[in-house]
């Protein structure tokens, strides 16, 4: 098993002072995700809005590690449960708890599942190359979608595989590709830099 980009940057020396940069490192990355998430953009033909937060968890569970990782994300919906406005800005969605029980609830629930997987694959190496981390995102990417379709699935009225699809995974699928491919490089490069001041 390979050290996360944070293993390699917290003290080794001290127990304590690791953990309180772990902390830190979590809250971060927690902290990122509910700013992706004001980056929305709402689309008219689905109550699903575009965001950027599939990719700050995944970018953000590579670095942290499976464990790591997923708590962030389990930090992230509690403080939205507990009502902060962490979650995307909506004038029909509300915050609070009742955001998980609505249409993007599946795309937020997962988000810890997502995370343990690009978390659990950067362990092994793969956030060290940009076409490994292609294939650790999409890992995550496809996490996410599952839980976003199986959701609506449930929750539109249409109660159906087809009309899920065409909500939420026909119109963001290219466009979480395309940012996909733009963040893969962030973590090998983090790496060659962490590589190069040692």
């Amino acid at each position: 098993m390979y050290p996360t980009f944070v293993d390699a940057l917290t003290s080794r020396a001290d127990a304590r002072l690791r953990a309180v940069e772990q902390a830190g490192a979590v809250a971060a990355v927690t902290a990122l995700t509910a700013i992706a998430a004001q980056i929305s953009l709402p689309l008219p033909f689905t109550p699903v809005p575009f965001t950027f937060q599939p990719m700050v968890v995944l970018v953000g569970a590579a670095a942290l590690g499976s464990r790591l990782g997923m708590a962030s994300q389990l930090l992230y919906l509690a403080l939205g449960v507990l009502g902060l406005p962490v979650f995307a800005a909506s004038p029909v969605l509300p915050q609070g708890v009742a955001r998980l029980l609505g249409p993007t609830g599946g795309y937020l629930m997962s988000y810890p599942f997502a995370a343990l997987v690009a978390g659990y694959l950067a362990e092994r190496g793969f956030d060290r190359r940009y076409r490994t981390f292609v294939v650790a995102m999409i890992a995550g990417l496809a996490v996410v979608f599952a839980g976003g379709v199986a959701w609506l699935t449930v929750t539109l009225p249409a109660h159906s595989l087809r009309s899920a699809l065409a909500a939420g995974f026909y119109p963001f699928v290219v466009a979480d590709l395309a940012k996909l491919l733009v963040a893969a490089p962030v973590m090998p490069a983090l790496w060659r830099f962490s590589a190069s001041t040692r």
